[in-house]
């Protein structure tokens, strides 16, 4: 019996014994606070901009936190203070790095355990001095949980907001609106090479460091698209970045590249090209394309009546055919390959001049025009069927 009445006796004296100690750490609190402030010193320097509002905060989560931790020896841990979040979206915003905000929290943790020690003073039984260091850490893992979400999120819309500033300031550009460009940290002095990216926008980094060059990248999140200019005071070489671009890797990517151009003018010209190149890019099995290189084709797919024009002039009669014109859509692009050459054709389609001869006759008929006289807008029809095909 006398057992039973010492335990609650002892349970109470413990309690009684926490709170005192408590108490005694919450009078210290700004003894602690002043201490804490120097070692988040010491871990990392003041942020450049914003500096005084960031120490004012700071102090305000340093003075929270120490509540926070105090609070959460005697009771469950609670609720992480917005002082706290407050900061960590403050430290986000001024550039503060995630790793130096979460040390430091991690350090003043470290330095309230310290003078929960000193306040113990031996007459705690080590025991339940282990018990209240326990509970000192049992908050820390919520508070960092919590402080590295409020930080990514600020991070996060901050930087979906400087993105969606530079496409709009981009698009006004492009569309010859007069601007402070200061935002975009990009001369438009010089020679500019446009590019724009459907995938992975990592390649234009890297071609930007290859070729020596600035790099301007805009997100344009709903489209699915980057639009990218290379910037340098001497003109770019639009071959070698197709060269090198056609060497990267990633999944899905489509790059077009336009020409080079210079001023403000060029970068806009650079650009249009890039765009009209983009289709063609989607459709081939290349990972990227130049403008030059597909002008036509370009030109075709933005322009839907002569789309339009050229299969129902070049395709739809072949398509009359029996296999549906494939004998001599096969025929004509050996026929082009070969640069209008009967006999090579015939060798490449492993078939006798004759055989060749008779259905390029027979095109003609059905297309009713020489292939002589329209050799290009035949060979673009073949294309775009060709495009068709791949699609499918």
């Amino acid at each position: 019996m006398g057992s039973s009445e010492t335990a609650p006796a002892r349970a109470t004296e413990q309690i009684k014994g926490r709170v005192e100690l408590v108490e005694r750490l919450a009078r210290r609190a700004p003894e602690i606070e002043e201490a804490v402030m120097t070692r988040m010193r010491s871990l990392a320097e003041m942020p450049a901009r914003g500096g005084p509002e960031y120490l004012q905060g700071l102090r305000a989560a340093v003075g929270a936190g120490i509540g926070y931790g105090i609070e959460g020896i005697c009771t469950e841990p609670p609720a992480v203070p917005e002082e706290l979040l407050s900061q960590a979206r403050r430290a986000a915003r001024v550039g503060v790095g995630l790793d130096t905000v979460l040390r430091r929290y991690v350090a003043g943790h470290s330095l309230l355990g310290d003078f929960l020690v000193q306040e113990a003073g031996g007459k705690v039984p080590p025991a339940e001095l282990k018990r209240l260091l326990r509970r000192l850490a049992a908050p820390l893992d919520r508070l960092l949980a919590a402080v590295t979400d409020a930080y990514r999120e600020e991070e996060h819309q901050r930087q979906h907001s400087a993105e969606r500033r530079r496409s709009e300031l981009a698009e006004r550009l492009l569309a010859g609106e007069p601007l402070d460009v200061s935002e975009l940290d990009y001369e438009l002095e010089g020679w500019h090479l446009a590019l724009v990216a459907r995938g992975s926008g990592e390649a234009l980094g890297i071609l930007a460091r290859v070729l020596d060059a600035r790099l301007l990248a805009v997100e344009r999140r709903e489209e699915g698209l980057t639009w990218g200019w290379l910037g340098r005071r001497t003109p770019l070489d639009a071959g070698e970045a197709l060269g090198l671009a056609r060497g990267a890797q990633g999944p899905e990517l489509a790059l077009a590249i336009g020409e080079p151009g210079e001023g403000i003018s060029g970068w806009r010209l650079s650009h249009r090209q890039a765009m009209a190149a983009l289709p063609v890019a989607l459709r081939r099995d290349e990972v990227a394309v130049r403008y030059a290189e597909v002008a036509l084709p370009a030109t075709v797919l933005m322009e839907d009546l002569l789309a339009t024009s050229l299969r129902k002039l070049y395709l739809e009669p072949l398509a009359a055919e029996r296999d549906g014109g494939a004998t001599l859509r096969e025929t004509l692009r050996a026929y082009f390959a070969a640069g209008q050459n009967v006999s090579s054709a015939a060798a490449a389609l492993r078939v006798n001049r004759a055989t060749v001869a008779k259905r390029l006759q027979l095109t003609e008929d059905l297309i009713e025009r020489p292939i002589s006289a329209c050799g290009a807008e035949l060979s673009l029809a073949l294309w775009l069927v060709a495009m068709d095909e791949r699609r499918g």
